[in-house]
């Protein structure tokens, strides 16, 4: 009996212990299912974090990239934008530009002083804003897809060629003004230098040619061919004058000759210049002073250049010179300046030809005509000469009779 208890208690002992063995061995394996479930979910969500992490970076490398790229086409856009203004600032032609419609989208500082539209708001319809009809006629022709033939645009005073282009990109128009008033008068100066060469040639070569057919016929008298070969020498020699006037402006207009400038007396200048002039100054029996300021009895010129200039004027001063009249030759400082004055007793200049004298071939009236044999161009020369020296030269008339020329030098 007892032996059957201990073994009923021994067999259920082992079912518990067994029991208890297959609930541990199944509790381990869900643990470790569950175990393993966890962390095959944390490497998932690892990875999903980590290929999220990557594609946000890409994302802002990219937002960066771009950011980048714009502000660079920005930089560009804006420095562009300043050289264009620049560009339009520093211009000395004028440009004005209109949209399709024809409103102002465009006018630089030169286009609105020549137009006078200091005050004209961009925005504005041209034909309200330019008064000028032919500035106004090219815009129109331009909007009009028109290729208008350039036009020479007077305005106050000056000379302006305006030319209108249409834009095709946006069915605008831009009008260049450009300046040329200098141009067409140095064109009148081209054609009025060629036509005075040819009359001061034409006149010695005409009496030249006249006295040789003279001489070809045999004069009866010695006397009669000397005078007509004095009339060949004094018209030939004008033409020599001429002809070496014309060259020396020619080196002179192309900066070939240069101002060797030294220390010199401007009281021995003087006096040099009038002693080659003696035998002119005493066939007009005219008296020549001579004042020289303490202060300007030295100064730095070129000594050849500057007897050349001052033999023309005090050649002209005598020959204007009534008989028996003076001429002074005067020096004086006027601030860092040297004052050279050359005054006669003549008749003086009309007030209209005073900034006109230095003018090539340039003719005053007929009481201050050229001397006979003189070339016109005299005057000319002077005014180069002193402008190598970086002086000027000018003309005044006397109050009471004369005229006075004065060089000013920089001392």
């Amino acid at each position: 009996m007892r032996l059957g208890i201990r073994a009923s208690i021994f067999l259920g002992a082992a079912g518990a212990a067994a029991l208890t063995l297959i609930i541990n061995a199944f509790f381990h394996s869900w643990v470790v299912a569950i175990a393993a479930g966890v962390s095959g979910a944390m490497a998932a969500a690892v990875f999903i974090a980590r290929e999220v992490d990557d594609r946000i970076a890409g994302m802002e490398g990219a937002a960066d990239h771009a950011t980048q790229q714009l502000s660079r086409q920005i930089a560009d856009l804006t420095a562009d934008q300043a050289r264009t203004d620049a560009l339009l600032a520093g211009m000395v032609e004028g440009v004005l530009a209109v949209d399709a419609e024809g409103r102002l989208e465009l006018i630089n500082d030169a286009a609105r002083r020549m137009l006078n539209l200091q005050n004209v708001p961009l925005g504005r319809h041209y034909m309200e804003a330019v008064r000028h009809p032919l500035v106004s006629q090219q815009i129109s022709e331009a909007l009009r897809n028109g290729r208008p033939h350039p036009a020479e645009v007077p305005i106050a005073h000056r000379l302006f060629s305006a030319q209108a282009t249409p834009t095709s990109d946006t069915g605008g128009a831009v009008l260049v003004l450009h300046e040329i008033t200098e141009l067409r008068r140095a064109d009148r100066v081209r054609q009025d230098f060629v036509a005075n060469v040819s009359h001061e040639l034409r006149t010695p070569l005409t009496a030249v040619r006249g006295y040789v057919e003279a001489l070809r016929e045999d004069p009866a008298s010695p006397e009669q061919r000397r005078h007509f070969l004095d009339v060949i020498d004094r018209h030939t020699g004008r033409m020599e004058r001429l002809v070496r006037d014309l060259l020396r402006l020619a080196r002179l207009d192309a900066d070939q000759e240069t101002a060797d400038r030294q220390p010199c007396d401007v009281e021995s200048q003087f006096r040099s210049v009038a002693a080659d002039l003696s035998t002119l100054i005493g066939q007009k029996n005219v008296h020549v002073d001579i004042a020289v300021s303490p202060d300007a009895s030295t100064a730095r010129f070129d000594p050849a250049k500057l007897h050349d200039a001052l033999r023309n004027l005090i050649e002209n001063a005598v020959n204007y010179s009534p008989e028996g009249g003076r001429v002074t030759l005067a020096a004086r400082t006027e601030g860092d300046q040297l004052a050279l004055s050359i005054a006669d007793e003549g008749p003086g200049l009309p007030d209209s030809d005073l900034e006109r004298v230095f003018e090539r071939f340039y003719r005053v009236d007929k009481s201050r005509t050229s001397s006979p044999g003189g070339t016109g161009l005299g005057l000319s020369i002077v005014r180069h000469l002193v402008e190598l020296h970086d002086g000027r030269v000018s003309a005044r008339n006397n109050p009471d009779r004369g005229a006075t020329f004065t060089i000013l030098l920089p001392k």
